[in-house]
Parts: structure tokens; C-alpha cells; sequence
């Protein structure tokens, strides 16, 4: 989830922090409606100006990954179905829909005239190469499994050299109908399905496009989308600016001319620009900043819940932390309480397990109702980690690196662990730290042995955390296995009943704490700070702050 080069803005930042400028709010700063990036004048124009942390990866819809991708896309995409602020489906590309009696096929109604950005007609046709193009072997999408759910989606992106790649296509449940229906049939009953469809790997994609041009989503000028934005500018690793969409839908309930991400990996710097007048809204903050504003009730400041777990992924294929003893003896030993009071000071809650508050159990909140299932214990950790270097030869632990992307409140959470286990356990770390993409693609590789990992959820369900962690999952970069553990998630995944699959995903919760694949710190909350001439700005509890209905006063 996070560089600009404008000599202009350098020389604001530089000025302000060889002053010690620090204004509590900046709520008599300009908007955006002042000066433009790029130096215009343009008072007539609606601009929302903010900070994304990190050049993203890829704003194709099939290939994106991050929380750098979809912010973006999340403004110029739009899928079948959106979710309010308060997290209520409604409808987006589609109308209408139903389910048939077995639950297993979905039928959509999309609207009729829709259009993508450069005018061309979209049609139930584009979802349906979209998400078969997402499913192809050859486009390697990480989040491919989220379409699994379809018939024939597993084996078909899952296929060996030699086979029948058409025939194997042909048998993937989604079929255009005609232009405005799209039918969807299901490998099994999935209550969640509907929700899932608002995830961008099931955004569609012009087919048109992607035929004549397969790198239209690496420039500006090739950019095409269906959503409230489009892309109109790309100055790569510096900013990206979105313009309205004429040819949405809904343009008519779009106030905003634009959006303009500067791309920051420094929320320090950030919030310097904030306050000087250059942006106006800004997430992440930095943690003494978000602290104080919290403290003083300031209003430009705004939290609330994220369904999203901050944790430490663990190399289990690297001697010794193949060692469960040693993998739960990092765990005790660090205090996560001081971790959210006195480093990441956001309100955050401290994790004692894997899913985070917010998502409804059989009978209460999940989260609530799986309780702590670890307690920390420094004595405990250190008898931990004595039998198990005992176990693997070793008299002490090797020193070890400990992987973070670029960002304040990681370093300052590394550097919290560091202490934590030199001081209980006597463990010498180095700290690192990298751009984002540069940790995502090392995690992958399995080039790393400890790193800060964070998971927002995709849907609001527990299977959205807890699928992570299966065997040779795309996203189990602790290249952790368990088979008993998988079968819980099968099982969880292969019923209807509500009882049945809660009961499986508590177990395997308990399974993946038990064993520390990972260790969970703490469950994110979402602190940002937009001005007061704002209005608009909603979060939903697993996504971004959202500026699609935002209006400037």
C-alpha cells in the first residue's frame, strides 16, 4: 500500500522542513481548485489532489496486485456491481440479476448504452474476455484463483503444456448471451459470489483493445476504462492524473473534473504538502501525526475500521524457521500493545489471530467469536526458541534480515520488533527496506526471510484471509503447507451452510496460529486527513478512501 520530482514542489518540502513548519490542521490551506499541477491557473477546475505511495505495479485490471493498483483502478474501473459506504451492494455495469434454485448460476442484466472511455460500446461480451483472459496461462495473473469460482475457471488456468487450451476456454462458466446479458455458472455454491464480482480482477476489459494493442494499460494515451475517470496522464514514478468520464454511466452524479495522485513513498513528506497547501487529502499519515490529530479531535481527521491485518510473513522453507518452535517464539515475544499505542498510534487493535473484526460469523462477529487464540509470553518464547534451535543443531539464532517497503510507520514497526527480540530473546536482525514492487516480486520469489506483509480483504468474509495460507497459494509467500489445514478451507469452500463453513475457517485459523506461518501484529484502522472543503470522501471498511462522489466547495 505507497516519488515526485518537481523541482518546485522539492523546494516547498525542503523550505518547510529547514523551518519546522508544523501547522496542526492546514485547514485554511487552498484545494484543489487553485493551482494545478503543472502550474495553471485553472480555478474553474475540480481537482482532487492526494498521495499514493508507489509507482504502481500494473492498472491492468488482470494483472494488478496491490493496493498501489487498485486505488487507481478503483476510480477508473467499474465492475458488475459497487458497494456503498456502508458496504450495500448495489448495481454497477449491471442492472439486475438473479440466482437459480441450485445457487449455482448467476445471471446479469447489464445497462443498456454502455460505453468505455473512448466511446467504443461495452458489451457482456468484454466481461467475458475479461475474465477469461485473467483465467489464460499465458497473462500469469496472481489473482487468478479469484476466479475459481467459476466452472472449469481452476483447470482451465491451471492447465500443462500440451493441452487443449481452447477446449478447456470454451468450458469456463461465463457466457455472454447477448450484448447486455452475461450468464455465470459457478464449480460450486458460493455465498460470497456477488460480493466477490466488486474485486477489480473482475473488472472487464474492452476486448477491442486488448486485441490490437496488448500494453494499452502501460501509457495515458493508449488508457481505455469504463469507470467515473479516466487515465489522461502518466508521468511514471512521479504522478498520474484521472479526468472525468463523459462516457460513464452515472456521469451525471460525477462533481469532480479529476483526481491527481502524486506518487510518494514518504508520508512525512506527504503531509508537509498537505500542509502547505499542495494536496488535500493524504493517506497514509505519519503515526505521531495521526496520534496528535486523533488526540485533538481535529476535523479534518477521519478513521475508522479497515478489514485488513498487518503481519510479518515468515520463510518457512529457510533453516531454521522451517522450526514452528522458533517461528511461535518470535511471535511471543513481541508486545504488540506498545507496537499500537506508542508506534503506529492509529487506534489499531492487537492481533491474536488472523481475521480481522467486521465480518459476520454464523451467530456474532468472527473475530469475536475465535477470541484470542495466542497470548504473548517472553519466558514461554525464550524456552520456545531454545528447544528449537536445539532441535535444528544450533546453539543461537543466525542473524537474519528483516524486509520492509519504504515508509515511516514500517520502518518505526520494524525497528520496534528489532528491540523486542533483541532485548527478550537476544536476536541481532538487520532491517531493510525497499519499494513496494521490489518486495512484492521478492516475496514471490521466496528471496526473503522475514517481511512485513499486510492484507486487505477482497471481500467481507473470512475465507479472504484465511485462503492465503493454503498450499502453493499465489499469495503464500511463507511457502507454508498443511494438509489438514487445506482440507478445513475445502470443506469451508464446498458448502452453503453457514454453520458448517464458519466452523471449518475457526479451525483453520486455530491451525495457522498454531504453526505461525505468519505472525499477525496488529488489525489495521484507517487514518487520513481531507479538508474540510471537501465533501463526499467515503472509506469502505476493505478498500481506499473513495473520491467518486466527492464534490469541492
Amino acid at each position: 500500500m505507497r516519488k515526485f520530482k518537481l523541482m518546485a514542489m522539492f523546494l516547498v518540502v525542503v523550505s518547510l522542513l529547514l523551518s519546522g513548519c508544523f501547522n496542526n490542521s492546514g485547514t485554511s490551506e487552498p484545494t484543489g481548485t487553485k493551482d494545478k499541477p503543472g502550474g495553471k491557473n485553472e480555478a474553474a477546475e475540480k481537482i482532487i489532489r492526494t498521495n499514493s505511495g508507489s509507482e504502481p505495479g500494473s492498472l491492468h485490471p488482470g494483472k494488478a496486485e496491490g493496493s498501489h493498483d487498485s486505488w487507481i483502478l478503483d476510480h477508473t474501473f467499474v465492475g458488475l456491481i459497487k458497494k456503498t459506504a456502508e458496504g450495500k451492494i448495489v448495481p454497477g455495469m449491471a442492472d439486475t440479476w438473479e440466482q437459480s434454485d441450485d445457487e449455482l448460476t448467476w445471471t446479469f442484466h447489464l445497462k443498456e448504452g454502455l460505453k468505455w472511455s473512448n466511446g467504443d460500446p461495452l458489451t457482456a461480451a468484454d466481461f467475458e474476455y475479461a475474465w477469461k483472459h485473467v483465467l489464460k496461462p499465458e497473462t500469469a495473473s496472481v489473482y487468478a484463483y479469484q476466479l475459481y469460482y467459476l466452472e472449469g475457471g481452476q483447470e482451465y488456468n491451471s492447465a500443462k503444456e500440451g493441452a487443449d487450451l481452447k477446449a478447456l476456454e470454451d468450458k469456463v462458466g461465463v457466457k455472454a448471451i447477448n450484448d447486455t446479458t452475461l450468464e455465470v455458472k459457478l464449480a460450486q455454491p458460493t455465498p460470497y459470489f456477488l460480493e466477490v464480482t466488486s474485486h477489480f480482477t473482475y473488472y472487464p476489459i474492452s476486448q477491442k483493445v486488448q486485441g490490437e494493442n496488448p500494453d494499452w494499460y502501460k501509457e495515458a494515451a493508449t488508457f481505455v476504462s469504463n469507470g467515473p475517470f479516466k487515465l489522461t496522464e502518466w508521468n511514471h514514478k512521479e504522478n498520474i492524473k484521472l479526468t472525468k468520464n463523459e462516457n460513464y454511466f452515472a456521469k451525471d452524479e460525477i462533481k469532480l473534473d479529476g483526481l491527481f495522485f502524486t506518487l510518494i513513498e514518504d508520508e512525512n513528506t506527504a503531509w508537509q504538502m498537505y500542509q502547505s497547501g499542495e494536496l488535500d487529502l493524504v493517506y497514509p499519515l505519519p503515526q505521531d501525526v495521526t496520534g496528535k490529530l486523533m488526540a485533538d479531535k481535529d476535523p479534518i481527521f477521519h478513521n475508522g475500521p479497515d478489514l485488513s491485518l498487518y503481519y510479518l510473513n515468515i520463510n518457512t522453507k529457510e533453516k531454521p524457521f522451517n522450526n514452528v518452535k522458533i517461528r511461535k517464539a518470535l511471535s511471543l515475544a513481541i508486545d504488540r500493545q506498545t507496537i499500537v499505542e506508542h508506534v503506529a498510534q492509529g487506534g489499531q487493535k492487537p492481533a491474536y489471530g488472523i481475521v480481522p473484526p467486521g465480518i459476520l460469523d454464523a451467530n456474532g462477529d468472527f473475530q469475536e467469536n475465535s477470541g484470542d487464540l495466542f497470548k504473548e509470553d517472553v519466558e514461554d518464547a525464550k524456552k520456545l526458541l531454545a528447544e528449537g534451535l536445539a532441535e535444528e543443531g544450533l546453539d543461537k539464532l543466525p542473524p537474519f534480515i528483516y524486509t520492509y517497503n519504504t515508509l515511516e510507520a514500517h520502518k518505526k514497526i520494524a525497528e520496534a520488533v528489532q528491540e523486542m527480540w533483541r532485548k527478550n530473546l537476544g536476536i541481532e536482525i538487520t532491517l531493510e527496506n525497499v519499494e513496494f514492487q521490489v518486495k512484492l516480486d521478492r516475496e514471490k520469489a521466496g528471496d526473503f526471510t522475514v517481511s512485513r506483509g499486510g492484507w486487505i480483504g477482497d471481500y467481507v468474509d473470512p475465507m479472504t484471509f484465511l485462503d492465503l495460507w493454503i498450499t502453493d497459494g499465489p499469495e503464500n509467500n511463507s511457502q507454508w503447507s498443511n494438509k489438514e489445514y487445506d482440507r478445513l478451507i475445502t470443506e469451508a469452500k464446498s458448502t452453503m451452510d453457514t454453520a458448517t463453513r464458519m466452523k471449518a475457517m475457526h479451525e483453520a485459523e486455530k491451525i495457522a496460529i498454531e504453526e505461525f506461518p505468519v505472525i499477525p501484529i496488529y488489525f489495521y484502522t484507517k487514518p487520513y486527513v481531507v479538508r474540510e472543503t471537501v465533501t463526499g470522501v467515503y472509506a469502505p471498511i476493505n478498500r481506499y478512501p473513495q473520491m467518486e462522489l466527492a464534490d469541492i466547495e
